[in-house]
């Protein structure tokens, strides 16, 4: 924006329209673990009860047959939103019997990769190319490091803040605007991404098997992790493991270079990505014999690869790759993808964290944001990466703007800044719940142990625990908290209609797919991937 960002509020304010402030569209995407009684992977099918994975609208799999993905449609209101989302996992709790949800991002006892099932989506060549992407991610990457869980917060602006945020600037309320308006938010985001694990980091132990199924027994010495219970490990001051380098990332893909000052610029970086042979990947080989080991040997699979913190989004048509739809029709939300799972809620996130992201993500959209050379992009990685490792240090150092400050002084300033969006979403629902929030989150600052890695580790610390222990005391706490409770947003026909739907959409992909060999409709695929849409700005 061009004005700033106090005089952004006020103007916005002096609009009079609740929808500008309550208008927020939220949507969550929460994986989850099945597990056994003992802690370790279930073993057994997607259950058949809750439909097809490949084509239901709220429960799936993410990448083995075991990883749970729960997904709630965009909402207005974070209540709905969270009724929502307990309603899924109660459907699914009893579904799924005697097994358990593992309440963490980290994965519990795994023995080895073998005992880690690629999710299966049927014999349509959709579902076959769900499967061998996973397949090729197995190969590059291994497993294990597949079954790391996360949360995705989708986050949007209405129509009625657009409109003033047009107005303001003196411009129509175009696609290109909302598009150009929601890179300058990511651009921001990614400055102060930081913020995300300090507060809401919440893996900072281990298995120390981990490492053995992964190969990072380096990062084990290259850092000074220290030990609980029988064979937890952990860094006194980390915040996010998962987000760290034992997490899933593609050292890779730092070549491309993939920058987000322009919708343009972020595409091309993108087909760069999956057009681009990569050395590394080449060596797996794609199609052995008749057995393929992963779609192709670029650096990218496809552009769901692409691993980033924050993606701009657009609800794709059949047949369209995420940037197709983003050329087609701009950036429609974002897609939050730091968080890490809180152990602490029954699904995995909190209504205090939700409001906050909002905080964090209008600032982001409503201070002003320059462009982002790659040199910056890679300084405000690192920053990140020190929040992952060494967050609650109080005397730890970022840099802003190529000049070091202590991480909890820009804290103070940014929660200052924060305070008056606060008040202006309040005062528009009449209420004082993200002042409270914020408050509350307040003394997190001023007081790191009180962040969410911070009360993990004091109880694995005071009680010399495992964190296989503590997760597996919640798991068992939610199943039986879900399994006492009604559904409250849902009713159970939904559930059943959906499942229905699922399997007649299903049937109908299998028809639709499978006129052509599956090798035919991979390269049909993969040219549709390469041409560029209609780009909008």
């Amino acid at each position: 924006m061009q004005a700033t960002f106090q005089a952004v509020i006020e103007k916005l304010k002096q609009s009079g329209k609740t929808a500008v402030w309550q208008g927020i569209g939220r949507g969550i995407e929460r994986e989850a673990l099945r597990i056994k009684e003992n802690g370790t992977l279930a073993p057994g099918d997607h259950p058949q009860e809750l439909g097809k994975t490949l084509t239901h609208p709220t429960i799936t799999t993410d990448y083995s047959e075991n990883l749970l993905e729960f997904i709630t449609p965009v909402a207005s209101n974070i209540e709905t939103t969270l009724e929502q989302l307990r309603d899924i996992h109660r459907v699914t709790y009893k579904a799924i019997g005697d097994e358990l949800l593992w309440p963490m991002s980290m994965p519990c006892y795994i023995g080895s990769d073998e005992d880690i099932r690629i999710a299966k989506y049927g014999d349509s060549h959709s579902g076959r190319m769900k499967s061998l992407y996973r397949r090729g991610l197995t190969y590059r990457y291994g497993a294990t490091m597949q079954v790391i869980a996360g949360v995705h917060y989708n986050f949007s602006v209405s129509d009625e803040m657009w409109e003033e945020l047009a107005a303001i600037e003196s411009v129509s309320n175009s696609q290109d605007f909302r598009t150009n308006q929601y890179f300058a938010l990511i651009r921001n985001f990614k400055r102060i991404a930081w913020v995300i694990p300090y507060l809401f980091g919440a893996s900072p132990a281990l298995c120390k098997s981990f490492f053995c199924q992964t190969n990072n027994e380096e990062i084990l010495n290259k850092w000074n992790f220290e030990t609980v219970g029988k064979g937890t490990v952990y860094l006194p001051y980390g915040t996010s493991l998962r987000m760290s380098d034992l997490g899933y990332t593609n050292k890779e893909q730092a070549t491309l270079k993939i920058t987000y000052n322009s919708l343009q610029e972020y595409v091309s970086g993108l087909r760069k990505a999956i057009t681009t042979p990569s050395q590394q990947f080449s060596k797996i080989g794609v199609k052995v014999g008749d057995d393929y080991r992963q779609l192709n040997d670029n650096i990218l699979q496809i552009e769901n690869e692409f691993y980033s913190p924050i993606r701009p989004k657009q609800t794709a048509h059949d047949g369209e790759t995420p940037s197709q739809a983003l050329e087609r029709g701009g950036v429609e939300y974002v897609e939050i993808r730091a968080l890490d799972v809180n152990p602490f809620s029954d699904v995995g996130i909190t209504a205090q964290q939700m409001h906050f992201l909002d905080l964090m993500l209008l600032y982001c959209l409503l201070q002003p944001s320059e462009d982002m050379s790659w040199e910056q992009q890679q300084q405000a990685d690192k920053n990140f990466t020190k929040v992952v490792m060494q967050g609650r240090d109080p005397r730890l150092s970022l840099q802003q703007n190529g000049i070091d400050r202590l991480m909890a002084d820009w804290l103070e300033e940014l929660f200052a800044d924060f305070t008056p969006l606060a008040k202006a979403l309040d005062d528009s629902a009449g209420d004082k719940r993200y002042q409270n929030h914020l408050a509350d989150l307040y003394e997190w600052v001023l007081n790191p142990e009180r962040t969410l890695s911070g009360q993990i580790l004091g109880l694995l610390k005071e009680q010399n625990r495992d964190n296989s222990s503590l997760g597996m005391q919640l798991a068992k706490q939610y199943r039986e908290q879900s399994n006492n409770e009604p559904l409250s947003y849902y009713v159970q026909s939904d559930f059943t209609k959906w499942a229905q739907e699922s399997e007649q959409a299903f049937a109908d992909r299998y028809k639709q797919d499978n006129k052509v060999d599956f090798d035919t409709f991979l390269a049909n695929y993969f040219s549709q991937a390469a041409k560029s849409g209609q780009v909008s700005n």
